[in-house]
């Protein structure tokens, strides 16, 4: 194990969905963490670059989750930035969380290596807890998941692998310099998923196929920020077409085991009831 228990470990974006698995389980093992956040103590916030140096004051490494998402433009510029002045503190030892397909995040992939940090990516196929820790909750307890996608297959992975991975690559020697681009064990469409959980929660829950116009009308009428709605819109238009429909061997690279399917997710998150309506 790399020796990291003198100094704290980052966690930019620790409240979130991966963030908050990871600083649970580094501080399980008893090493220290900080939270990145707006919240945290001191505060950090990716659109106050002031508040990245004191962030970054005494850590031994950092993790890198960007809000919202690395495909919003600009993150790639920020993502680089903080990187520079991460090696230029001192903290050489980078772990960003990026994203499959997404153009944006693959420009941030690349300012992060050009940064001279001692880098690992964990690019990552779309999170499964997005149907129950994000916007897809509210459709499913109404009942009826509408979306601009058809049968194109995704490789859902676990928030809880993410987590288990960042970890490892955090903790362990031989992961600087490495890309693991991580997935789930097998394809579904968003139909399939939502089937699978409304089996898991024994409830009837429909999906619909829409138009792209009606979802944007639809997200319009969410009230969500302006960048999360774009970022909706950019996924379900540009990165759902099939360019992400295959399976990887990443977790399984990472961690010696194969990645948790999509059905023991729905049957744990179904069992907290947290799908019922």
């Amino acid at each position: 194990m790399i020796d990291t228990a003198a100094k704290p470990i980052l966690i930019l974006g620790g409240t979130g969905k991966t963030g908050r698995r990871l600083a649970d389980r580094l501080t399980a093992q008893g090493l220290p963490v900080r939270i990145g956040s707006r919240s945290g103590t001191p505060p950090f916030d990716w659109e106050d670059d002031t508040t990245w140096e004191p962030a970054l004051d005494g850590v031994g490494a950092a993790y890198i989750s960007y809000y919202p998402d690395l495909a919003v433009p600009g993150a790639a510029e920020a993502v680089g930035a903080f990187a520079n002045l991460a090696v230029a503190s001192g903290v050489r030892r980078l772990v960003l969380l990026s994203g499959r397909g997404e153009i944006e995040a693959q420009r941030a992939e690349e300012m992060l290596k050009a940064s001279g940090a001692d880098w690992t990516i964990l690019r990552c196929a779309w999170f499964s807890q997005n149907f129950s820790e994000s916007f897809l909750l509210d459709p499913l307890l109404a009942g009826e998941v509408a979306l601009p996608v058809g049968t194109v297959g995704e490789p859902f992975v676990d928030a809880d692998d993410i987590a288990d991975a960042a970890v490892t690559v955090l903790t362990r020697q031989g992961h600087v310099g490495q890309l693991y681009e991580l997935t789930g064990p097998r394809l579904l469409s968003f139909a399939d998923a939502v089937a699978e959980i409304g089996k898991a929660a024994g409830r009837d829950i429909r999906f619909v196929r829409i138009s792209h116009a009606e979802f944007t009308t639809a997200v319009a009428g969410y009230e969500l920020p302006a960048e999360f709605a774009w970022l909706l819109n950019e996924l379900f238009t540009e990165v759902l077409d099939g360019r992400n429909e295959a399976l990887t061997d990443g977790v399984e690279r990472v961690l010696g085991r194969a990645p948790k399917d999509f059905s023991a997710y729905a049957t744990e998150t179904a069992g907290t009831g947290i799908w019922s309506d």
